[in-house]
Formats: structure tokens, C-alpha cells, sequence
């Protein structure tokens, strides 16, 4: 009999990327990345012209077609593997990433009446202009005693679900009646590929408020929104929820053409991608945090009890594997604002350096960081340049510098950068550990944990735990093939449920991050500066970051 291999697709937030992998031991056979053609849209719509607001983040759907069509055909051709052989395809995406389509899953912005509307494309996860929503959102659920809110850590976040459909409503209404669906990306990508459409149980419980026990809020409580929103469920979210591990369908002969598939090939639910990594480790128990980094950072982590964690995305039961209530938690700006200090702020003569050593002016910038001693600079940063996701859920939140001088070097402020992030993190792991969820170990993915390793260094030492690493430099499209492989089955060739997938398919490396003695102390000292901080600014002792914003926004407007 022949090997058999899975597909994993991994939609992250400025590519997508494919990877072939052999369904007997994990291997990585082949892999396959395309960036999108659109990138984020945050400042025009393809037109050129119709300028976007403040906050806005948009993708276009295309740029998913596209990544099926290039990636896919390319592992099959690399690696020299016959479709044949090619038992199941899974995939996985940034969310929440939300877009409005026709009854026939055609996307709104396809159609020539609304290419020019900015409501009609796929608002990202990233997309923070539907804050007062989400505002407003939680302060009615908060007056009217929904105890459903306290499963998402008090608050819901504008980058989820029903936030960005009642702004689409209130700011855009022929685009909210339009529509027959606002679906998750993932969704929709699963449709085009299996022909029906389906509705993942993790983007569904940690994105659009669903209770596998409750299902949604209530009609009053939607009605209590805007009466318009009454009845938005069962109008807009009319398809059952799928479970995780479940066959969607299968690849069909239009789906075939796009990809290079066999049609009749098994296609998974859909899944969100910091929660499908977590097989991709081997990860199959729970109090073990898994950080997913990169532009941005999720925290997941299973326990055996449904805890109310303030500040956390979510807790869903089954959300990551079945059996195990599953938490998330996040950082809004990660990658992104070492990128964009890399790209704004580096001196001249520094690029000049980098550029006669023939290093990229990243590696230069890490390499004169980690030159210097731990607190040496006297620098203390925020890491809110992007929000606050946990634990103060709070977009409005910006980013800042503490002790700088006439003195005061990029290097050192790129570091205080860095140590904001790992502080970010010591803070989520603290706030599950004083709300009865229990953090033993710690790992990560992505693309900071597999490239940067001073930047580990310094979680370890901020943290104060071994960090274990992902083998895979693809975890999430390795834990999207590993669905893949449970949907197809054992008779044809996979496994019956994703656990028994992840035991022979999932992987650690041999690389352990180790806390050094000397610098977590220092660190511990540092991390008291910044927790005062964080309250000071973040819980409303002093809200100049938001009155900075809205001074801003009142003169964007003139």
C-alpha cells in the first residue's frame, strides 16, 4: 500500500502557506507560501481611491482563491506525490476574519454594486473600527446580567464577531440586508472547496459568542442592540455548528480544477489557527500554555474546569480538543511593532551597516540588543501598539516609553520593545494561575520562536519557565494536515479521531529555553514597574491614551 499524505493551508494575516506532510510520522514533505496580492487594506480599497478611516483593516477574498490555486498545485509538484494519495486537506486562518456573501457564498465585494463599498470586503481580525460597538455591546450585556460575557474574561473584544456585523448594520445598512450570511473566512474557504457550507464550532464559541450548551444570546438580547439585530441568528448565522475533527465534505470537480486535488478528497471543519497548532506539538493534556507568535501573539491553554479568567478571548468546551475545556488569551502587537520600530525608527547609518555586513537590518538590530545588559538602558515599554487583547481587552489602549534619555539608543529602546511583549505574557499567565487555571509548562510556534532566539531568552528569563519549541516551522498548516488526516479516516489511510493523529504526527524540537538565575531577578524587579504601568494606564486611573485618540480622530475629520 502506498504512503498516504495530508494537506495543511494555513491563512495567516499576510500570506497563506501550504504544507504536504506524511500522514505515518509527521514529516513535512513539501511547502508552499504565497503572499497576498492585496495585503491588509488599511488606508484604500483596490479602486486606489475610496480612502479607509482610522482603524480599519480589510483582506480581499481573492487573495484566498489565489493561495489554493498556486500553493497546493505547488507541494504536489515539489514533492512528486500523486493526488491519489493525498487523503485529506485541512485549513485554518487568523479570526475573527468576517465577511457578508451571497446565499450562494458569493462574497459582496465580487459583486460590480458594492466593489466601492469598504463594508463589503473581509473585515480582518485586526480591524478595530468597530470599537464603540463593541463598547456598547458589553455594557448592555453587562446591565442586563448576561452571564454568558463572563466566558470571554468580562468583555468582548471589537475584532470579534458581532461587533463588526452591527457596525456593518448601523454604518452600511444595504450592505447588512444584502448579505444572506456574514461567515468566517475559514467557512467560506471550506465552502469553495467541499461546495456547502459549514460552520465551525471554534471561530462560532470563541469568536461569535456560541455556547455548545447555550447556543447564542438570546433575540432580547440582540434586540436590546438594535431591534434590527433581533433576529440576526436565525437572518444572517442560519447554518448548524460543526465540531472540530469533523469531515466537511469533500473536494469537488470545481475545487479539483482550482487545487490539483482528487475530487471526492476529504476536506476538514475549518479551524482558527493558534488553536489547530495545538496537536501540531503533541500537546494533548492540559495546564500547557501554548504561544503562537508572530505578527501578533495567541495563548492557548486547556484545563478541566470552566473558569471565569478576566481579560482571556475565551474559554469553549471541545474548543481545542474534545474532552478539555479550552482558553485563550492574546497580544494585539507583537512581530508587528518590532517591524514597524525596524522600519521607522533605525537610524541611517545603521541601515548602512547592516547593508555592508550584508545582514538585514532586523538581525543588526537584534544582534546590538542583545549586546546589552539586562535593565542596563533604564527603558520600561507598553506593548499596547497595536491594543490591548488580554487581559484589559481594550483597542483604545497605545503603546509607550518610560525612562528615556538624550542617551537612549534604538538598540535600547528595540529591546524595551521585546520585554514589553515577554511582560505581556507574564501577565496572562499570572492572571489564569490567581483565577484557579494552572499554567505548568510553556511552548510556543511561529515564526519569533523559530527565528529569534534572544528574543526567547528573554521570555524564559521573564517568565521564569523552560520553553519548549514547535519542530515544525509550520505548526499551524502541520496541525490543519493533521485534521485532515482524522476527517479522512483510518480506513482510508489516516486516523479515527485527531488525538491519535496528534500522538503520531505532532512534534516538539530539541530546542529548550532555560530561565538564566541572574537575569529573572532583574527581570522580576522590571516586571513590577511594568504591572504599575499596566494599571495606571490600563485601568482607567489615567486615560490620556484614549483622550490622545479621540483628540486625534476629531482632527483626522476636519
Amino acid at each position: 500500500m502506498s504512503k498516504k499524505y495530508a494537506i495543511g493551508v494555513d491563512f495567516g494575516t499576510l500570506s497563506g502557506r501550504a504544507v504536504l506532510v506524511d500522514v505515518s510520522n509527521g514529516e513535512e514533505i513539501a511547502t508552499s507560501t504565497l503572499e497576498y496580492k492585496h495585503a491588509v487594506m488599511d488606508e484604500f480599497l483596490p479602486d486606489g481611491v475610496t480612502k479607509l478611516p482610522p482603524d480599519w483593516a480589510l483582506e480581499h477574498p481573492k487573495d484566498y482563491l489565489e493561495v489554493l490555486g498556486y500553493t497546493i498545485p505547488n507541494v504536489l509538484k515539489d514533492s512528486g506525490v500523486s493526488n491519489e494519495d493525498v487523503i485529506g486537506i485541512g485549513i485554518d486562518f487568523t479570526a475573527c476574519t468576517l465577511l457578508p456573501v451571497y446565499k450562494d457564498g458569493t462574497p459582496l465585494c465580487f459583486d460590480e454594486k458594492f466593489i466601492n463599498n469598504k463594508h463589503a470586503y473581509i473585515k480582518l481580525w485586526k480591524h478595530h473600527a468597530a470599537q464603540k460597538h463593541a463598547n456598547k455591546l458589553n455594557e448592555i450585556a453587562k446591565n442586563m446580567g448576561e452571564k454568558w460575557i463572563d466566558n470571554y474574561g468580562g468583555k468582548i473584544s471589537s475584532e470579534w464577531a458581532f461587533p463588526k456585523i452591527w457596525q456593518t448594520l448601523e454604518e452600511a445598512p444595504e450592505v447588512y440586508d444584502a448579505a444572506d450570511f456574514f461567515i468566517e473566512a475559514a467557512d467560506w474557504v471550506i465552502w469553495q472547496l467541499c461546495g456547502k457550507q459549514t460552520r465551525n464550532s471554534c471561530t462560532a464559541g470563541y469568536k461569535a459568542m456560541y455556547n455548545k450548551a447555550c447556543g447564542y444570546p438570546s433575540k432580547e438580547f440582540f434586540k436590546a442592540l438594535d431591534p434590527r439585530l433581533e433576529n440576526v441568528v436565525e437572518e444572517k448565522l442560519n447554518c448548524p455548528i460543526t465540531p472540530l475533527g469533523a469531515k466537511a465534505g469533500e473536494i469537488t470537480e470545481e475545487a479539483a480544477k482550482l487545487t490539483g486535488l482528487k475530487v471526492g478528497t476529504a476536506v476538514a471543519v475549518a479551524n482558527v489557527d493558534a488553536h489547530v497548532t495545538v496537536p501540531a506539538l503533541g500537546i494533548d493534556a492540559p495546564n500547557k500554555m501554548l504561544a503562537i507568535m508572530g505578527t501578533s501573539t495567541c495563548h492557548m491553554l486547556m484545563g478541566t474546569e470552566e473558569k471565569v479568567v478576566p481579560g482571556m478571548c475565551g474559554v469553549v468546551a471541545d474548543g481545542i480538543l474534545p474532552g478539555y475545556f479550552g482558553f485563550e488569551a492574546g497580544q494585539s502587537c507583537v512581530g508587528d511593532h518590532f517591524a514597524w520600530f525596524v522600519d521607522n525608527y533605525v537610524p541611517y547609518e545603521y541601515k548602512q551597516e547592516a547593508d555592508k555586513r550584508g545582514i538585514s537590518v532586523m538581525k543588526l538590530m537584534v544582534e546590538k540588543a542583545q549586546a546589552l545588559k539586562v535593565g542596563e538602558s533604564g527603558i520600561l515599554a507598553l506593548d499596547w501598539w497595536n491594543g490591548n487583547r488580554s487581559v484589559l481587552v481594550d483597542v483604545d489602549l497605545s503603546g509607550i516609553f518610560v525612562g528615556m534619555s538624550l542617551l537612549t539608543k534604538p538598540e535600547e529602546m528595540f529591546r524595551a520593545l521585546i520585554e514589553a511583549t515577554a511582560f505581556g505574557t507574564r501577565k496572562i499567565i499570572e492572571t489564569f494561575r490567581k483565577n484557579g487555571v494552572a499554567v505548568d509548562e510553556f511552548y510556543a510556534a511561529g515564526g519569533i520562536s523559530q527565528k529569534d532566539p534572544f528574543t526567547m531568552q528573554i521570555y524564559a528569563d521573564v517568565i521564569g519557565m523552560d520553553i519548549k519549541i514547535s519542530a515544525s516551522k509550520q505548526a499551524p498548516a502541520l496541525g490543519s494536515a493533521i485534521f485532515g488526516a482524522a476527517c479522512a479516516g483510518k480506513a482510508a489511510g489516516g486516523y479515527d479521531s485527531v488525538a491519535e493523529a496528534a500522538k503520531v504526527m505532532g512534534k516538539v524540537s530539541d530546542v529548550v529555553y532555560h530561565p538564566i538565575k541572574e537575569n529573572v531577578e532583574i527581570y522580576d524587579k522590571l516586571y513590577k514597574e511594568y504591572d504599575i504601568l499596566h494599571d495606571y494606564f490600563g485601568r482607567g486611573e489615567n486615560d490620556v491614551m484614549k483622550r490622545l485618540r479621540a483628540i486625534r480622530a476629531q482632527a483626522k475629520s476636519i
